[in-house]
């Protein structure tokens, strides 16, 4: 069977890349459902996009890599299909974009586009081998247990990277890019929960408390979640992608505010207080007690030398924690790293070793802050991509 454009991946990118790649596609995927990472993403609500979307809130080896791609399809021109299909959606914070009603709705959304170009998808298909000659790519697909032959003159690698492999993701694409001659990045989860050791916060699970997390000499400033394994929360989740092994991750319990002045304040006017009482205002009372254990903080704040405020302040401003590892791919929403840019074309995605070879979304070494970012990516990189292809025809 002949096709212009096969697609692997039925996922965010792929489907929109299928949107815009004109006549004759197929997309491929080994699920029995498209978009399965779409549709438990935000809750099953989907945060499809940020309304603060910029190049400055991705990592990649380039960090301008991104620029073109991102600049030719914006969050409006997102936000402009969604809204032409009745989609209802709302701000939740930082200029995070969710569905009022399901994640389904975005995933409806881009089969009815994927329809409307003519694009073809078979669901419960398996790549067994894959050939490339000068007439294109030759793909032979274990399609529902039947083999068939597939030839294309574009190939598009959309199939993700490593994060949630109980939904199917794998590092295919980095395995089919490095063997066109593609650097692979060294890859790791990304905006995960960090773990340590067994019982260090068993007694705060469930406590939440806003924080300035940093790691890598950048921070954040959201919510930080203690759970049984660890740490997570938004704050946590966005630092992970810049931590490494034995780094330290510095957080700052009382953001925006002085600690030291409260507890002077607080001295002056409630001083024969025990200071874990006056902590336990400031925090939450399960944090205040743990603090108190761990840093053996005991007596009444009337009894507290102004150095000894300083320095408490200084931990609650500085709590340094060293996580024993992070919950690995199987929690990772994303995966940091991917195929090198170098190789690809900043405004087509094309490979600059294959003519007609196309690497998008997270396969690719660009990954974006939580909150509707690495699905801007997709939509750009994908939209990229299908416009060059269909340009080509």
């Amino acid at each position: 069977m002949q096709y212009q454009t096969v697609i692997l991946g039925a996922g965010a990118a792929g489907m929109m890349c299928a949107a815009h790649a004109g006549p004759g596609v197929l997309v491929i995927d080994h699920a029995k459902a498209p978009g399965e990472k779409i549709r438990i993403s935000g809750g099953g609500r989907c945060n499809f996009t940020n309304m603060h979307a910029e190049p400055g809130c991705f990592l990649s080896e380039n960090p301008h890599f991104c620029k073109s791609a991102l600049a030719r399809y914006t969050q409006w021109d997102f936000i402009d299909l969604v809204d032409g299909h009745g989609i209802a959606w709302h701000e939740k914070t930082l200029g995070q974009l969710f569905c009022d009603s399901s994640a389904k709705d975005i995933i409806a959304m881009l089969r009815t586009e994927m329809e409307r170009a003519g694009a073809e998808l078979w669901l419960r298909t398996d790549l067994t081998a894959l050939d490339h000659g000068p007439e294109g790519f030759t793909l032979t697909l274990d399609r529902e247990g039947a083999r068939q032959e597939v030839r294309a003159r574009n190939l598009v690698l959309a199939t993700g990277g490593k994060s949630i492999p109980k939904m199917g993701a794998t590092g295919l694409a980095y395995e089919i890019a490095a063997r066109f001659g593609h650097r692979v990045t060294d890859t790791r989860p990304a905006l995960v929960p960090f773990t340590f050791a067994p019982e260090r916060f068993a007694g705060l699970s469930g406590v939440a408390v806003p924080v300035r997390a940093e790691a890598g000499g950048t921070s954040f400033d959201e919510a930080m979640l203690f759970t049984h394994r660890g740490l997570s929360g938004p704050a946590v989740l966005q630092v992970s992608s810049y931590w490494r092994e034995g780094e330290t991750v510095h957080v700052d319990l009382l953001p925006g505010q002085s600690g030291f002045d409260l507890l002077r304040d607080r001295r002056q006017v409630a001083g024969r207080r025990q200071v874990a009482t006056h902590l336990a205002e400031m925090l939450p009372a399960r944090l205040a007690e743990h603090l108190c254990a761990e840093w053996h903080v005991s007596g009444r704040l009337a009894d507290q030398s102004d150095t000894v405020l300083r320095d408490l302040a200084d931990r609650l401003h500085n709590w340094a924690l060293t996580p024993a590892s992070t919950e690995g791919y199987r929690t990772a929403e994303v995966t940091l790293g991917g195929v090198a840019t170098d190789g690809l074309s900043s405004r087509t995605m094309m490979s600059a070793h294959v003519p007609g070879l196309y690497v998008i979304g997270e396969a690719v070494d660009v990954t974006g802050w939580l909150g509707g970012y690495n699905f801007q990516w997709a939509w750009s990189s994908a939209v990229a991509a299908g416009r060059a292809i269909a340009q080509s025809q």
